[in-house]
């Protein structure tokens, strides 16, 4: 019998193997990719995002400084007539998923029925003034219609997935789910010729995509099995690989046969309404849109009007989840292993005596416990009472998120204490670390991203860091902390209007990133829904690092962090420990 150290030798000389072939397939790949770039003309003109390949209304494109790809619609295309319609990636998904999972997919409208018969009723109301019940023969009519056309089928389960990922819809409702309407909006039109392009680019390029994002894959990808992520791809997204024998079948029939037969340089002739086009309605649209009232509602206001079809137990191993901001004193959800709550878990005075693992305090921690008239009470806060960030927390939450003190005060160690026995079995991280399962996790207070104090925010940063960090270079560490540490280490788009570009990492902190083995950082504060990805792999201080940013929903419940950590190959302890340092 072979003893542990040569197994483990064994092991990892295996591991670094199948890395180094992994690397020099992915290299292969990209190579590929890039001779395509003279395919193209335009590509001279194009310093970052060369074009790959293309049909008439779309085309694949290579960003040459993430080393990225993604699919776009090209400039003449028009997504929806729907002013403002945010359901483009949703419905991209879910295309992609009806021709790869059918029955599944039906499945998943059908177990929403109640919910869209409620959503057909305001249709046919913000239609026609008209109010009808759910069980009236109008709204029986309409919900038939989904199944009837399988484009429009398509974009239901994608409205279903927005709902379920960020709330309740509640904006020209008769577009998104009276067929009728919708066939004015471009979409059917604009969804078929996108099908035809996937399908097309992905068996001819190694790459797959779910609808959004787009991966390149490795020649080795019909052979692991073992890969998480590859595993996943198979069942989510599109590739050479995906069986499509039974999701064709369900499309329209000439769709279907330019879909077989592999033709995208036409757009569809034969019953099918072309795609809307802005060299066609441009004017149209944007009178439309410049008149347009939403009367859009918080989906949070219409959520007691819709129910829940999902379950709210999850098994994640490492279950990482933020800004429930919980309304009715209890979690929305159960998961009876490791927990990290990143912050804005409780706007109810949560408690809960099950849920174990390690929690950050967020902004709306603060004016929770607060809002609580026995903790206010207490004689501990009178250090406080006078001070108008404290005054702003009881009174007006909102006006005291800038003025809140970093977070090396007194203050939070208060919180910490109010939390924790709310959540006895929880280890509440306030600027402090614990090691679990080989794997170090610093909890940083960052209630907000105090952009404007930024140099008084990363000198803290910078401090707490170091010394938490300690001495040991070697131990995999993980920095969690409710507002994001710097842009470099955010889930933020640049294009979000809360990005700060001021609000770059300070040079002291990129140090401790470069000196220490650092792997990943974990946050919430910006509410990114599930659907823009929950984690991303950003190129920071010379090496590869995880960003997770977990927004909790009805349909997601958390995100599984184990698939991103690495096999330590060292001595796991039972549970959690305290790291001293």
């Amino acid at each position: 019998m072979k003893a542990k150290n040569e197994i483990s030798k064994e092991r990892k000389e295996t591991v670094e193997t199948a890395i180094e072939i992994k690397q020099n397939n992915l290299e292969i790949s990209q190579n590929l990719l890039e001779g395509r770039f003279e395919l193209y003309p335009e590509n001279r003109r194009r310093s970052v995002n060369k074009v790959i390949y293309q049909s008439q209304y779309f085309q694949l494109v290579y960003n040459l400084n993430h080393k990225s790809l993604a699919i776009e619609s090209k400039g003449d295309l028009i997504y929806s007539a729907i002013p403002y319609d945010t359901g483009r990636n949703y419905i991209q998904k879910a295309s992609i998923q009806a021709i790869l999972h059918p029955n599944e997919t039906r499945k998943y409208i059908e177990s929403h029925e109640n919910n869209l018969k409620k959503y057909l009723a305001l249709s046919i109301f913000q239609l026609t003034g008209q109010r009808v019940a759910l069980d009236s023969n109008e709204v029986k009519r309409a919900y038939q219609q989904i199944f009837a056309d399988p484009l429009f089928e398509m974009q239901v389960l994608g409205r279903l997935m927005q709902h379920d990922e960020t709330g309740p819809l509640s904006a020209n409702l008769a577009g998104k789910f009276l067929h009728s309407e919708n066939r004015k909006t471009g979409i059917s039109p604009y969804l078929a010729e996108y099908l035809k392009f996937v399908v097309e680019v992905t068996q001819n390029l190694p790459i797959s995509t779910d609808g959004k994002n787009v991966h390149l894959l490795d020649s080795a990808y019909e052979q692991t099995k073992d890969n998480v992520y590859l595993e996943q791809s198979k069942n989510l997204a599109l590739s050479s690989q995906s069986d499509l024998e039974v999701g064709l079948e369900n499309l329209p029939v000439p769709l279907k046969v330019e879909i077989e037969n592999i033709q995208i340089a036409e757009p569809i002739k034969e019953g099918m309404t072309k795609p809307l086009l802005k060299s066609n309605v441009g004017n149209q649209l944007r009178n439309l849109r410049k008149n347009y009232v939403a009367h859009s509602q918080n989906p949070k206001d219409l959520e007691q009007y819709f129910e829940n079809v999902h379950s709210t137990e999850n098994n994640n191993k490492i279950n990482v989840i933020s800004d429930i901001d919980s309304q009715d004193g209890k979690l929305p959800f159960s998961n009876p292993n490791f927990n990290i709550l990143v912050g804005n878990i409780s706007d109810s005075v949560v408690s809960d005596s099950k849920i174990q693992g390690i929690y950050v305090i967020g902004n709306h921690e603060l004016a929770d416990i607060l809002s609580e008239q026995k903790i206010f009470s207490k004689s501990q806060w009178d250090d406080f009472r006078e001070k108008e960030w404290f005054k702003d927390l009881v009174l007006d939450p909102d006006q005291a998120w800038p003025k809140l003190p970093i977070g090396d005060n007194y203050f939070y160690e208060l919180i910490k204490e109010e939390l924790a026995q709310n959540y006895p079995k929880m280890k509440i991280l306030n600027n402090e670390s614990v090691i679990y399962e080989g794997v170090r996790y610093i909890g940083l207070t960052i209630p907000v991203a105090l952009a404007k104090r930024k140099k008084e925010l990363q000198n803290f940063i910078a401090i707490e860091l170091k010394r938490l960090l300690a001495q040991d270079k070697q131990i995999p560490t993980v920095v969690v902390s409710h507002a994001p540490l710097f842009n470099e280490l955010s889930m933020l788009s640049p294009k979000s209007s809360s990005y700060n570009k001021s609000y770059k990492c300070a040079q002291g902190i990129l140090s401790l990133f470069e000196d220490f083995n650092i792997i990943g950082a974990i946050h919430g504060h910006h509410h990114i829904p599930a659907s823009s990805g929950q984690s991303k792999m950003v190129k920071f201080s010379n090496k590869n690092i995880f960003v997770v940013c977990s927004i909790y929903s009805k349909i997601n419940t958390g995100f599984e962090l184990a698939k991103l950590l690495p096999d330590t190959n060292m001595e796991k302890p039972l549970g959690l420990k305290e790291d001293k340092n």
